[in-house]
């Protein structure tokens, strides 16, 4: 079985298992897990929920609360990294490609120190299966070849699985953050 038909089959379970944990609330929760005191001072890279993805925004508002520079991606174009922009409660978000809200181009540039990621599924030491557009894989090549980075992948804890297939391209999470913990690969 080819690695493409692989992952179409893994998103399906993926969509699948989160559907299935969306809890009212559950973003909420992220703050408590979250670890401020290591991570305070760094630049954190968030993202709009779309569907049924956990709500990471009130995890967004916290950082912003207690001084913390936090940016949202935007799709520049097609099979590229993604870009960050700065975002700021009250900052008016333009509708992206696949549902997204992102800011508009006007909004400065930022590097950030973590980027927190959506996805599909996570397995215990660290895979992540995205939608399937590259985007996050690109943009995490282009930051780790140009310096540290903390990738994040935020979920519900019921998205964990045994196995995800990967190939090449594709990069891992150093650390996951669920309403139920926090954990560093």
């Amino acid at each position: 079985m080819n690695i493409a038909f692989q992952k179409t089959r893994a998103r399906a379970a993926g969509k699948a298992a989160r559907a299935s944990c969306p809890v009212p609330g559950a973003g909420a929760e992220l703050i408590k897990h979250w670890p401020a005191g290591a991570m305070r001072g760094l630049s954190v890279a968030g993202f709009w929920p779309i569907k049924d993805e956990i709500d990471v925004r009130p995890l967004l508002h916290a950082l912003m609360d207690a001084g913390q520079a936090v940016c949202l991606p935007r799709i520049v174009r097609k099979a590229h990294p993604l870009e960050f922009r700065q975002y700021a409660p009250g900052d008016t978000l333009k509708a992206g490609p696949y549902g997204t809200a992102e800011p508009y181009k006007t909004a400065p540039l930022m590097t950030p120190d973590i980027v927190l990621l959506p996805l599909l599924s996570f397995t215990d030491d660290g895979k992540r299966l995205g939608y399937g557009g590259g985007f996050y894989d690109r943009t995490l090549a282009a930051l780790r070849a140009g310096g540290d980075v903390l990738a994040c992948g935020v979920a519900y804890a019921g998205q964990q699985c045994s196995d995800i297939p990967t190939d090449q391209y594709d990069q891992r999470l150093d650390a996951i953050l669920t309403p139920s913990g926090f954990r560093k690969f």
